[in-house]
């Protein structure tokens, strides 16, 4: 899993995380049933705390798309619904337009502009 987070950007770090591991299970990188990286690994290869992952975890797991088994690890439960990636990626889409000075009612109207 090649995750990268953004160290300008504002939120907090486990909300990154946890959007870059919905995004890797929405783009088909990882199926259900299919086993993450320990968290320490992930941490690592971040370079965050491992608390950091782990929250991001347990945040993925209380929307049901990863499950917890003692001795297995943590796999995916399931895949994230059209809503709950649409939804990350206006998130996503918001804090950069955040970045250029744009604000939330900017966006919608960019967006009614499109065809």
């Amino acid at each position: 899993m090649l995750l990268t987070l953004d160290l300008n950007d504002p939120r907090p770090l486990h909300e990154q995380v946890a959007g870059a591991i919905r995004r890797a299970i929405g783009d088909g990188s990882y199926a259900a049933g299919d086993r993450l990286p320990p968290a320490r690994d992930l941490a690592d290869a971040l370079g965050i705390n491992a608390n950091t992952v782990l929250r991001a975890l347990r945040e993925l797991r209380d929307e049901g798309l990863l499950e917890f088994r003692r001795g297995r690890g943590v796999s995916v439960a399931g895949v994230p619904t059209g809503r709950a990636l649409i939804v990350q990626r206006a998130r996503d889409l918001l804090e950069e337009a955040k970045k250029y000075g744009y604000s939330r009612d900017d966006l919608i109207d960019v967006l009614k502009e499109l065809p």
